[in-house]
């Protein structure tokens, strides 16, 4: 991670003494001081850099009392970051021009001759004070984040061969900050893994921002990536952070990027590169520390050599690769996971002392797992709903068992059963798994297979919990 940079200063003011003067007090206060003489300039200075704070006079050359050249200067700043503190200062000060500046957007206001104690104790109580405003910004839109998303398990278990080797990567790889790629099946645990990584580094203090690639329409990728201003679009109504901002100095999860559109992966590439971006309707560079962990289910080499796939993105995001084993290829870790969701939904339906009879259990690891973890989550949920005892018995867990013991879903995703009580909920599920069995979990191909829209098709996925 960088080191941490001093704050920045922009100071505005017509008077070179004046400027000369704030620039040593605030200089010694260790504070990157940046100085503007006319409106001109700072607005330039103020839409091309980023500041933690702007001094600004109220009087430049057009007159020397009104203060009208800087109430205008205080909106058309506001206009391109309302979170930067604007302090203003003027030898002509009278109540009603304090009250003015208050209200086009300024948080304090000096008089001069200032105190040098006055200026730097304000300085650093609105940069303080902006800090903890931009913090509950991103708490916020991370929380909207979080209600959104649905976790299926809250637990890595790792007993098999083929999971102790993964985590054995995992942990050389973690206190590093190279980008991981992460490659398996669907409901394998991709994103489990990169919290998992996450948690393990040196960035574990700040956020985990966890982004589903696929599910962003390409007009609105921009914004929700790198963010919007106010008035940049339609529906720009207020500032927006984007995802590379709520994840600065901390992780960045890019889950199905197989299914960025083309025409934005170049914008990404960029980011991933030079850690700068500008958001929508801005023209300022912002600067982030972001870790970027991706993942996906999709052969992105076939995806490369149809030009679906960036070669040179790919490079970028690929330092590490880790492969998920798919259920099927780690049966020891099998019953362990079961007990652990059997407990968990125990306690969420009030059930005590649930356990697995010994067909179930022998049922649990003969099956092969198509919908892998996520399926197993789901199904031992469905069993604790439907118990009616404290042994979860082979039938609750809609598995039916053959002559020579393998097992069987009841209702096959292969095979269609044209079956009269099933709703249509449940045919459409089952059409769809199958469709993403036959395009290898490729989301795009599979919408564009059963003729949805992106936004309808992940509606789907979301509701059926695929």
């Amino acid at each position: 991670m960088s080191q941490i940079k001093p704050q920045r200063i922009l100071v505005a003011d017509d008077d070179h003494n004046i400027l000369a003067a704030l620039k040593l007090l605030l200089s010694c206060a260790e504070y990157e001081v940046t100085l503007a003489s006319h409106p001109e300039q700072v607005v330039k200075l103020f839409s091309q850099e980023s500041f933690d704070c702007v001094l600004l006079d109220l009087n430049f050359n057009l007159d020397t009392t009104s203060g009208e050249e800087g109430l205008l200067l205080i909106e058309q700043l506001n206009k391109i970051d309302d979170i930067v503190p604007i302090v203003v200062m003027t030898g002509w000060a009278t109540v009603e021009l304090a009250v003015s500046t208050m209200q086009k957007g300024a948080v304090d206001f000096i008089q001069k001759p200032w105190g040098n104690e006055r200026v730097l104790a304000i300085v650093e109580t609105q940069i303080r004070l902006a800090k903890q405003c931009h913090k509950a910004m991103k708490l916020n839109q991370e929380n909207q984040l979080l209600k959104s998303e649905n976790g299926y398990f809250d637990a890595l278990i790792a007993e098999s061969e083929s999971m102790k080797q993964v985590l054995s990567m995992v942990n050389q790889v973690a206190l590093s900050d190279i980008n991981v790629l992460i490659t398996g099946d669907n409901g394998t645990g991709k994103s489990l893994l990169a919290e998992h990584i996450h948690a393990r580094s040196k960035r574990n203090g700040h956020s985990l921002i966890n982004v589903n690639m696929g599910a962003i329409s390409e007009s609105l990728f921009e914004s929700e990536m790198f963010g919007h201003v106010k008035g940049a679009f339609t529906d720009a109504r207020d500032n927006r952070i984007g995802r590379f901002e709520l994840a600065d100095e901390g992780s960045l999860f890019l889950d199905e990027i197989g299914n960025i559109p083309i025409s934005q992966q170049a914008k990404l590439l960029r980011v991933l590169e030079s850690q700068q971006f500008e958001k929508v309707g801005a023209s300022k560079t912002q600067q982030v520390d972001t870790r970027v962990i991706a993942a996906t289910n999709a052969d992105i080499e076939a995806l490369i050599k149809t030009g679906k796939f960036r070669q040179d993105l790919f490079y970028r995001l690929n330092t590490v690769v880790l492969k998920l084993p798919a259920l099927r290829e780690r049966k020891d870790d099998i019953m362990p996971m079961a007990r652990h969701f059997l407990t968990i939904f125990a306690e969420k339906y009030h059930k005590q002392s649930l356990f697995f009879s010994a067909n179930a259990i022998k049922g649990l690891i003969a099956y092969q797992w198509p919908g892998n973890i996520r399926e197993l989550n789901h199904m031992i949920e469905r069993a604790v709903v439907l118990s009616t005892d404290n042994e979860i018995c082979l039938s609750q867990l809609a598995l039916t068992q053959t002559e020579n013991g393998s097992q069987a879903e009841q209702h096959s995703v292969e095979e269609y059963s044209d079956d009269l009580e099933r709703t249509l909920d449940d045919i459409d599920r089952e059409v769809i798994q199958r469709r993403l069995q036959r395009h290898g979990g490729n989301m795009i191909d599979v919408a564009n297979s059963l003729g949805l829209s992106r936004s309808a098709f992940y509606r789907r996925i979301d509701k059926y919990n695929l």
